[in-house]
């Protein structure tokens, strides 16, 4: 592997090379076996971090808690996450993805099969907690193994296909969970969440693998660290504001569905199961038309401005026939999930190949810290106001902020890209 392009990290300049991941004898295809052990990676982080969800009434029977105890169990790992992820990004760039993972990741699965043994709450949250930190390796080193392997015409649609097992491993042990504890008890079921996360850290152990250096593109080095790169932490924060509508969507639309419209806890249940799944098709779908025009941001800024829109049409129509509302919902709720995978992926291709980890840290700890009361401030307008059409309206606002703040990284894009291109290469214009 090439020397790393100096780069910054706590104000010291970095020359030294990165430690190389071993050489496989494989041809280009290998990229897919890549992709495979990123998805699985990724979907076992998810399934902790979203899915523990299906065992909250379970939680609260077992250890006596509260409503905002259940909620800080459920929140724990999540929080673990947004600590550290920053930490594995750097640790990523620095000794690269296949140790990254397998001992962040590995160390997660041993923390959550402990906490399958506790018997108090605290203990519990407090082993949670600690799995999602180590966890969170996961996160920002899969996502850097997909950019070396996959060339920028493809990146797109891989970064998208990783960013798609987040709501498919969050739908998978929502539903399984429940039903290996309903069998065999909570512990049995976080054991099984251990196995998960246990099996992503052994396959990236295994198989994870440097491209052959024909493979790597060029990238921009000697830029400034992510962590001092106004136009990264931009679109970070824009990217958080979106995520806030994500947050929202999903935190609020069965209960506004079957406590205000009178539909059924299951078809509501259904209509957001229908949003997440249709969100994660968008997310490959969005990733492959952005390899075509061989741009992120653009699209990026459409999918926000049509976000708005949606959240306009669902503030107006909150009190229309469900034929016509649903339809609506999910528009609004898809849009919201669609534009993820191509932040991360233009985050990373705007840091270059050997600050990737970390660029796809930063977003991941920015996007959490600016949604973080996302769910508690929508839900405050609408107790406060009586009105689900204010709070949505409201909602509406931020992808439009986010539009408005991402122009700028239009030109930025086209400046780093430019930087990028072979000497000689043919410009890959935006269709």
């Amino acid at each position: 592997m090439p020397a790393r392009p100096p780069g910054e990290i706590g104000g010291t300049a970095l020359a030294e090379r990165e430690p190389p991941l071993p050489r496989v004898p494989k041809g280009a295809s290998y990229r897919w076996i890549i992709l495979g052990i990123g998805v699985l990676a990724q979907a076992a982080l998810a399934a902790l971090q979203h899915g523990l969800s299906g065992l909250g009434p379970m939680f609260r029977t077992e250890f006596g808690l509260s409503l905002p105890q259940v909620g800080l169990a459920l929140a724990a790992a999540n929080w673990g996450i947004m600590t550290t992820l920053l930490l594995w990004g750097r640790l990523a760039d620095r000794y690269g993805e296949r140790p990254v993972i397998a001992i962040g990741l590995g160390s997660s699965a041993l923390c959550i099969l402990a906490a399958s043994f506790a018997e108090e709450a605290g203990v519990l949250i407090a082993w949670l907690f600690i799995a999602g930190a180590l966890g969170a390796a996961a996160s920002a080193a899969s996502g850097r193994a997909v950019m070396h392997w996959f060339a920028r015409a493809e990146r797109g649609l891989a970064l998208g296909i990783r960013q798609m097992s987040i709501p498919l491993g969050s739908a998978a042990a929502a539903l399984a969970l429940p039903l290996i504890a309903a069998a065999a008890g909570i512990g049995a079921a976080l054991a099984a969440l251990a196995g998960a996360a246990a099996l992503g850290a052994l396959c990236a152990g295994l198989w994870l693998a440097a491209p052959p250096p024909s493979q790597v593109e060029g990238a921009p080095g000697g830029g400034p660290s992510p962590l001092r790169d106004r136009s990264l932490w931009r679109l970070a924060f824009c990217a958080g504001l979106l995520v806030c509508s994500q947050i929202a969507m999903n935190g609020f639309v069965i209960i506004f569905l079957a406590e205000y419209r009178g539909l059924e806890v299951g078809l509501a249940a259904l209509v957001l199961a229908i949003i997440n799944i249709a969100g994660g098709v968008v997310r490959v779908l969005a990733g492959r038309l952005s390899d075509l025009s061989g741009r992120r941001i653009p699209p990026i800024r459409r999918q926000a401005l049509l976000l708005a829109l949606g959240l306009m049409a669902a503030a107006l129509l909150v009190n229309a026939p469900l034929a016509l509302l649903i339809p609506v919902l999910v528009a609004a709720g898809t849009l919201a999930i669609s534009w993820n995978g191509l932040a991360f992926t233009a985050a990373a291709e705007m840091a270059g190949h050997a600050q990737a980890g970390t660029a796809i840290g930063l977003q991941g700890t920015i996007i959490r810290i600016v949604s973080a009361g996302a769910g508690v401030a929508f839900g405050f307008v609408v107790e406060q106001t009586g009105s689900w059409a204010a709070a949505f309206a409201l909602l509406g606002i931020l992808p439009l902020v986010s539009f408005s703040l991402l122009t700028p990284l239009i030109g930025e894009e086209e400046r780093r890209f430019a930087l990028s291109e072979p000497a000689g290469a043919a410009p890959h214009r935006a269709s």
